[in-house]
Protein backbone atom coordinates (compact mmCIF):
# COMPACT_ATOMS: atom_id res chain seq x y z
CA UNK A 1 0.00 0.00 0.00
CA UNK A 2 1.50 3.33 -0.98
CA UNK A 3 1.33 6.01 1.67
CA UNK A 4 -0.38 9.70 0.54
CA UNK A 5 2.19 12.18 1.47
CA UNK A 6 2.04 15.48 1.98
CA UNK A 7 1.01 18.52 -0.54
CA UNK A 8 3.34 21.18 -0.51
CA UNK A 9 -0.02 23.21 -0.03
CA UNK A 10 -0.75 21.12 2.82
CA UNK A 11 2.91 21.27 4.32
CA UNK A 12 2.70 25.71 4.17
CA UNK A 13 -0.71 25.10 5.64
CA UNK A 14 0.65 23.85 8.40
CA UNK A 15 3.40 26.15 8.63
CA UNK A 16 1.45 29.39 8.68
CA UNK A 17 1.39 31.49 11.92
CA UNK A 18 3.97 32.40 14.19
CA UNK A 19 6.98 30.45 15.69
CA UNK A 20 9.54 31.08 18.63
CA UNK A 21 13.22 29.69 16.64
CA UNK A 22 15.93 28.63 18.96
CA UNK A 23 18.83 28.01 16.04
CA UNK A 24 22.44 26.77 17.00
CA UNK A 25 24.59 27.46 13.67
CA UNK A 26 28.22 25.83 13.73
CA UNK A 27 30.84 27.26 11.15
CA UNK A 28 32.98 24.19 10.62
CA UNK A 29 35.24 26.65 8.25
CA UNK A 30 35.98 28.89 11.53
CA UNK A 31 34.86 26.29 14.18
CA UNK A 32 32.64 28.34 16.09
CA UNK A 33 29.14 28.37 16.87
CA UNK A 34 26.35 30.61 16.91
CA UNK A 35 23.33 30.51 18.71
CA UNK A 36 20.46 32.61 17.79
CA UNK A 37 16.35 32.81 18.85
CA UNK A 38 14.02 34.44 16.50
CA UNK A 39 10.54 35.10 15.53
CA UNK A 40 9.58 34.00 12.73
CA UNK A 41 5.98 34.60 11.05
CA UNK A 42 4.98 32.58 7.74
CA UNK A 43 1.82 34.22 6.19
CA UNK A 44 0.15 33.39 2.84
CA UNK A 45 0.61 36.11 0.22
CA UNK A 46 -2.53 37.13 -2.80
CA UNK A 47 -1.36 36.78 -6.37
CA UNK A 48 -1.99 39.98 -7.15
CA UNK A 49 0.27 41.41 -4.07
CA UNK A 50 2.87 43.99 -5.36
CA UNK A 51 5.74 42.16 -4.23
CA UNK A 52 4.65 38.90 -5.49
CA UNK A 53 3.83 40.18 -9.15
CA UNK A 54 7.48 42.05 -8.74
CA UNK A 55 8.98 38.14 -8.20
CA UNK A 56 6.57 36.77 -11.14
CA UNK A 57 8.06 39.37 -13.71
CA UNK A 58 11.63 38.69 -12.80
CA UNK A 59 11.01 35.31 -13.25
CA UNK A 60 9.04 35.44 -15.99
CA UNK A 61 6.24 33.49 -14.19
CA UNK A 62 2.09 33.41 -15.76
CA UNK A 63 0.29 34.46 -12.63
CA UNK A 64 -1.99 31.34 -14.18
CA UNK A 65 0.46 29.01 -12.86
CA UNK A 66 -0.77 27.29 -10.04
CA UNK A 67 2.02 29.33 -7.36
CA UNK A 68 2.02 29.28 -3.56
CA UNK A 69 3.02 32.84 -2.03
CA UNK A 70 4.17 33.21 0.95
CA UNK A 71 6.22 35.68 3.27
CA UNK A 72 8.49 34.92 5.78
CA UNK A 73 9.63 37.32 8.32
CA UNK A 74 11.43 37.12 11.08
CA UNK A 75 13.33 39.15 14.30
CA UNK A 76 16.53 37.68 15.48
CA UNK A 77 19.09 38.00 18.30
CA UNK A 78 22.28 36.49 17.73
CA UNK A 79 24.93 35.46 20.48
CA UNK A 80 27.43 36.94 18.12
CA UNK A 81 26.25 40.21 17.87
CA UNK A 82 27.95 42.46 21.25
CA UNK A 83 25.39 44.96 21.33
CA UNK A 84 22.29 41.93 21.11
CA UNK A 85 20.53 43.88 18.65
CA UNK A 86 17.34 42.58 16.79
CA UNK A 87 18.14 42.02 13.57
CA UNK A 88 15.27 42.23 11.06
CA UNK A 89 14.66 40.77 7.91
CA UNK A 90 11.68 39.12 5.11
CA UNK A 91 11.65 36.86 2.12
CA UNK A 92 9.03 35.99 -0.59
CA UNK A 93 8.66 32.78 -1.67
CA UNK A 94 6.80 31.37 -4.80
CA UNK A 95 6.50 27.54 -4.44
CA UNK A 96 5.54 25.76 -8.28
CA UNK A 97 4.55 22.49 -8.12
CA UNK A 98 5.78 20.25 -10.67
CA UNK A 99 3.59 17.28 -9.48
CA UNK A 100 2.37 16.13 -6.26
CA UNK A 101 5.77 16.20 -4.25
CA UNK A 102 8.42 17.87 -5.64
CA UNK A 103 8.75 21.58 -7.60
CA UNK A 104 10.58 24.86 -7.97
CA UNK A 105 10.56 27.71 -4.82
CA UNK A 106 11.52 31.19 -6.45
CA UNK A 107 12.53 33.51 -3.75
CA UNK A 108 13.52 37.33 -3.99
CA UNK A 109 16.24 36.69 -1.23
CA UNK A 110 18.00 33.74 -0.54
CA UNK A 111 18.89 31.46 2.37
CA UNK A 112 22.90 31.22 2.10
CA UNK A 113 23.67 33.84 -0.56
CA UNK A 114 21.15 37.42 -0.59
CA UNK A 115 20.55 37.00 -4.14
CA UNK A 116 17.31 36.34 -5.85
CA UNK A 117 17.38 33.00 -6.46
CA UNK A 118 15.33 29.34 -7.32
CA UNK A 119 15.71 25.85 -5.57
CA UNK A 120 14.22 22.49 -6.35
CA UNK A 121 11.80 21.17 -3.57
CA UNK A 122 10.92 17.60 -2.68
CA UNK A 123 8.19 16.81 -0.20
CA UNK A 124 9.89 12.85 1.39
CA UNK A 125 8.01 9.62 2.08
CA UNK A 126 8.25 11.06 5.60
CA UNK A 127 6.60 14.22 4.89
CA UNK A 128 9.84 16.41 4.97
CA UNK A 129 10.11 19.21 2.70
CA UNK A 130 13.59 19.26 1.02
CA UNK A 131 15.38 22.54 -0.51
CA UNK A 132 18.17 22.47 -2.19
CA UNK A 133 19.60 25.99 -3.73
CA UNK A 134 22.63 26.01 -5.62
CA UNK A 135 24.36 29.63 -6.00
CA UNK A 136 27.30 30.91 -7.26
CA UNK A 137 29.66 30.13 -4.70
CA UNK A 138 27.86 27.73 -2.38
CA UNK A 139 24.65 24.99 -2.23
CA UNK A 140 22.43 24.97 0.67
CA UNK A 141 20.53 21.91 1.59
CA UNK A 142 18.13 22.48 3.72
CA UNK A 143 14.89 19.96 5.56
CA UNK A 144 11.69 21.40 7.48
CA UNK A 145 9.78 18.37 9.52
CA UNK A 146 7.10 18.43 11.55
CA UNK A 147 7.82 16.89 14.75
CA UNK A 148 4.20 17.45 15.91
CA UNK A 149 1.19 20.16 15.55
CA UNK A 150 2.92 22.97 16.51
CA UNK A 151 6.54 22.25 16.68
CA UNK A 152 9.27 22.22 13.44
CA UNK A 153 12.42 21.34 12.86
CA UNK A 154 15.08 22.83 10.68
CA UNK A 155 18.30 21.34 9.68
CA UNK A 156 20.53 22.90 7.08
CA UNK A 157 24.12 22.08 5.42
CA UNK A 158 26.17 24.64 3.45
CA UNK A 159 28.52 23.45 1.07
CA UNK A 160 31.55 24.78 -1.23
CA UNK A 161 30.29 24.75 -4.31
CA UNK A 162 33.32 24.00 -6.17
CA UNK A 163 34.56 21.11 -3.78
CA UNK A 164 31.46 19.85 -1.82
CA UNK A 165 33.16 20.30 1.48
CA UNK A 166 30.71 21.63 4.37
CA UNK A 167 31.01 25.16 5.09
CA UNK A 168 28.18 25.30 8.03
CA UNK A 169 26.03 23.06 9.55
CA UNK A 170 22.86 24.72 11.93
CA UNK A 171 19.51 23.16 13.37
CA UNK A 172 16.95 24.97 14.78
CA UNK A 173 13.74 23.73 16.69
CA UNK A 174 10.34 26.56 16.05
CA UNK A 175 7.73 26.30 18.37
CA UNK A 176 4.27 27.14 17.54
CA UNK A 177 2.99 30.91 19.29
CA UNK A 178 -0.44 28.96 19.85
CA UNK A 179 -1.47 31.91 22.54
CA UNK A 180 -2.68 33.90 19.35
CA UNK A 181 -4.53 31.46 17.40
CA UNK A 182 -8.12 31.76 16.52
CA UNK A 183 -10.42 29.31 18.67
Amino acid sequence: MTKNLITINEFIKKSLGEWKSIRSTHSLAFQEIENSTSKIVIKELEIKNKNVVELFEKYNLSSKSPLIPISISWRAISDWEMDQENKEDKTILLFLPKDKNKGKVYRNKGYTESVISSSEYLIDENENLNIKTIYSSTISEERICFLSTHIRSRYSVIRNYENNTVIQTSHTSEIRNISILKD
